[in-house]
C-alpha cells in the first residue's frame, strides 16, 4: 500500500538513535512525510552521551527506507541565521514537498544553578532554545499562505521540560518557549497554523543513572520510564489529519509523572 505524501516537516534536534526525534523522524516518514533534519553534531559530542554523523546518517537512512525524502543540513541553532540555512536547504532540495510542518525537538541543555551559571551559558541556551525556536517559526510562517483559512495549513509542534531548579537556563528557556508557541496558536492559527507544545516526562535517552531513573519510575504512576516511541506517537497524532482542532496546548505524554 502506498503511503499518501503529506509535504515536508522540519525536525530538529535528531542527533542519537536513541534520541526522542530520532523516534519522531521515524514515526513521520511511516507517516507519509518528507523530513528535513537540521543537526548540529559538536553538540552531540560536547555531550558525550552518544550521536554523531554516523548516527544521523542511520537515522535518515531508515526514514528513506520508510518512503520518506530526507535533506540533511549541518546548522548551529546559536547562529542568528540558522533558520535561513535550513529553510534554504530545504527550498533547495530534490523530491520534497513543501513544508507544512515544524517540528521542535532540539535543546542546548547543560546543567547549572543561579549561583554557577554563566552569562555565556545563560546566552546559549536562550539562543538556541528560544531564539532559534521563534525564528524557525517565524520563517516556516513566511513560506504558507498569509489568507486567512479555517482548514489547516500548516502545524508547530514543540518539546518542552517543566525543569526549574539546578537547570536553570535550561527550564528558563524552555519556558520562553511555551509562550512562544502559545503566541504562534493565537497570532497564526486564524492562517490555519496549529501550535502545540509536548512535554514528555522524564525519557531516558542516555543521561540517566540509576538513581535518578529510579527516582522517576518512583513518580510515575504508569510504573515505567517514558520512551522516545511514546512521545513520537503524540506528535505523530499532532500532525495527523485527526489532531488538527488542538491548539495552543501544553500536553503532558508523561505516564502520570509528578500528577500526586
Amino acid at each position: 500500500m502506498t503511503t499518501t505524501r503529506r509535504g515536508a516537516a522540519v525536525l530538529t534536534g535528531v542527533g542519537r538513535r536513541r534520541g526522542i526525534a530520532a523516534a519522531i523522524a521515524l514515526g513521520l516518514a511511516e507517516d507519509g512525510w518528507d523530513l528535513v533534519l537540521p543537526t548540529w553534531t559538536p553538540y552531540d559530542r560536547r555531550l558525550g552521551i552518544g550521536g554523531g554523523a554516523d548516527e544521523v546518517v542511520a537515522i535518515a537512512a531508515a526514514a528513506r527506507d520508510a518512503g520518506a525524502a530526507v535533506t540533511l543540513v549541518e546548522a548551529d541553532l546559536a547562529a542568528v541565521d540558522a533558520a535561513e540555512t535550513v529553510f534554504a536547504a530545504a527550498a533547495a532540495a530534490d523530491r520534497l514537498g513543501p513544508v507544512r510542518a515544524l517540528v521542535l525537538s532540539h535543546s542546548e541543555s547543560v546543567d547549572s544553578g543561579i549561583l554557577d551559571t554563566t552569562v555565556a551559558a545563560w546566552d546559549r541556551h536562550f539562543a538556541v532554545n528560544a531564539r532559534a525556536a521563534w525564528l524557525l517559526v517565524k520563517r516556516f510562517a513566511e513560506g504558507l499562505p498569509d489568507a486567512p483559512s479555517t482548514a489547516v495549513t500548516g502545524r508547530i509542534v514543540a518539546l518542552t521540560s517543566d525543569h526549574t531548579a539546578f537547570n536553570l537556563p535550561y527550564g528558563s528557556s524552555k519556558g520562553a518557549l511555551d509562550r512562544l508557541v502559545r503566541a504562534a496558536a493565537v497570532e497564526l492559527g486564524p492562517r490555519g497554523i496549529r501550535a502545540n507544545l509536548v512535554n514528555p516526562g522524564p525519557i531516558d535517552t542516555g543521561w540517566m543513572d540509576d538513581a535518578i531513573r529510579e527516582a522517576c519510575v518512583a513518580e510515575t504512576p504508569a510504573g515505567r520510564l517514558g520512551t522516545p516511541s511514546d512521545t513520537a506517537d503524540l506528535v505523530r497524532f499532532l500532525l495527523s489529519d485527526a489532531g488538527g482542532w488542538i491548539s495552543g496546548q501544553l500536553l503532558h505524554s508523561n505516564g502520570g509523572f509528578h500528577v500526586g
